[in-house]
């Protein structure tokens, strides 16, 4: 009875191109189609059509694109404007003051014009003189005691206005630094999808393989039952066992045959959910087969201290960033701001009487009374920032558990693989001892069944102990920020398991 094995690194390739090769001409033109990936293929074909990666790199893209539009908060904003107006004025003069004032200063004159000529002529000035005086009242009554003066216009008013910060009290600083703290959490959270979707393609890539160990381990089972039957049945009919041993046989066969058809639809389930992750029309077939290193790694302690290298680690980080900005954009609102400004008219010849031509000038602004409480405000802050500080430590303590967990999970995987090779080996013995003692009569059919459950299970967990070894791995240098590193430890691997589950 022959069984799969564990072969070394160098007879892999081999193997899988004469697994690749024997399904490929098993399975008709036409039915389905198969795409060959490794791991590594596997992946990058995964992160080019992954919408969720995609998406990361689009948030990242935002973020980045928002503080590249800050960076230059110091600069001034330069306004071009344009009005057409039509208006109209009216003036109005009240001239009764001046009028009064303009008659009796008339009239002193007049008085003393007399006296200023010589004496032959006095008299004649004086007829004169009075003969003004007179008709000044009247004169000056023709003069209304108001003025008005009504007038209308269109104008067109081009403008050019610049304003610049001088002093905003460390708001802009403020702002910009929570833009860059935004990249920062755009970065970490697309680090978060992509590990995510990393280790959700080892859990599905390795699952298959799993997968097709598990249906394989079972095709064999029933098979190896169904000799066990073939020849129950011909001891039986030889007069050498009685029929409720063939019925014992029968029962262990359909309980093996029922293990097979279960494992026979979850390799399909695992197909399935491969291709969709991929995003392939037909199947993936997995060319890197479930591995383990036999070898210890390295002690737990090299993988601590790196976690700030971690995504969620990062995320917190920048999450402490935006609070400290937001500590010294609420304390801004508290102190003065000063603010440079100026204005230019074009079309100086068509102004308005009152607009001057040009304008420059400083300005300071400073809010007495707000309707926001600003010292609650920047206290509120104070206890995000606080807050978001409590929450970056806490991840750190989270991911050094998490890495002290992922090991012994790795450790564990590694010491029941090695172990299991002493078990499997006795456990095919026993099939191989049990069966022949069955066949010559020397033995009962109860022993060959326990053997085979035995080596069933055996297998079974090898298998199950490589998949936990492959996802444990991936979970440990998630949590130390060093999943890039798959690949590397993945071809340290001294023990692989190849199955050719045929359909």
């Amino acid at each position: 009875m022959q069984r799969p094995d564990r072969v070394s690194s160098g007879q892999v390739l081999p193997i899988v191109k004469g697994v690749v090769s024997l399904l490929a001409a098993a399975v008709p033109a036409g039915v389905c189609a198969q795409t060959a990936l490794s791991f590594d293929a596997a992946q990058a074909r995964f992160e080019r059509t992954s919408h969720a990666v995609s998406a990361a790199d689009h948030g990242v893209a935002a973020a980045k694109s928002a503080t590249d539009a800050l960076k230059t908060l110091h600069r001034p904003i330069v306004t071009a404007a344009a009005q057409y107006l039509e208006y109209q004025k009216t003036l109005s003069v009240d001239l009764t003051g001046v009028k009064s004032d303009t008659l009796g200063n008339t009239q002193d004159f007049l008085a003393g014009l007399p006296g200023s000529v010589p004496p032959a002529y006095q008299q004649i000035a004086s007829e004169i003189t009075g003969r003004l005086s007179q008709a000044l009242p009247g004169l000056f009554e023709a003069i209304p005691d108001q003025l008005s003066y009504r007038f209308r216009q269109d104008v067109f008013r081009p403008t050019v206005q610049g304003a610049m910060p001088l002093y905003t009290g460390g708001a802009i600083p403020a702002i910009q630094g929570a833009a860059q703290g935004g990249v920062t959490m755009a970065e970490g959270r697309r680090a978060q999808v992509v590990d995510l979707a990393r280790i959700n393609l080892i859990r599905a890539y390795f699952g298959q393989q799993a997968a097709a160990g598990l249906y394989d381990s079972a095709r064999r089972s029933r098979a190896a039952l169904d000799q066990v039957l073939a020849d129950s049945r011909k001891l039986e009919a030889a007069g050498v066992i009685p029929h409720a041993r063939t019925l014992e046989v029968q029962v262990a066969r359909d309980t093996a045959d029922r293990v097979y058809q279960r494992a026979d639809l979850s390799y399909a389930t695992a197909r399935d959910e491969l291709a969709r992750l991929l995003d392939l029309a037909g199947e993936a077939l997995p060319t890197t087969a479930l591995f383990v290193r036999t070898r210890p790694l390295a002690p737990a302690q090299t993988f601590l201290g790196n976690e700030a290298r971690t995504p969620e680690t990062r995320t917190a980080d920048a999450g402490r960033q935006i609070a400290d900005a937001g500590v010294a954009l609420a304390r801004s609102r508290r102190l003065p701001q000063a603010y440079a400004f100026g204005e230019y008219t074009f079309n100086r010849n068509n102004a308005l009487p009152i607009e001057p031509d040009w304008t420059v000038g400083v300005g300071v602004r400073y809010t007495l009374l707000s309707n926001v409480g600003r010292k609650q405000t920047e206290t509120a802050a104070r206890e995000q920032a606080a807050a978001a500080a409590d929450t970056a430590a806490e991840t750190r303590r989270i991911a050094t558990s998490a890495t002290l967990r992922a090991y012994n999970l790795v450790e564990g995987a590694r010491r029941s693989f090695v172990l299991l090779d002493s078990s499997i080996v006795a456990a095919r013995e026993n099939v191989r001892v049990q069966a022949i003692a069955f066949r010559e009569g020397e033995g009962t059919v109860t022993p060959v069944i326990a053997a085979q459950a035995a080596l069933d299970a055996a297998e079974a967990q090898r298998i199950s102990v490589a998949y936990e070894y492959d996802l444990a791995l991936a979970g440990l240098l998630a949590s130390t920020g060093r999943l890039d590193e798959y690949s590397a430890f993945l071809a340290q691997a001294d023990q692989r398991l190849v199955y050719g589950a045929g359909r």
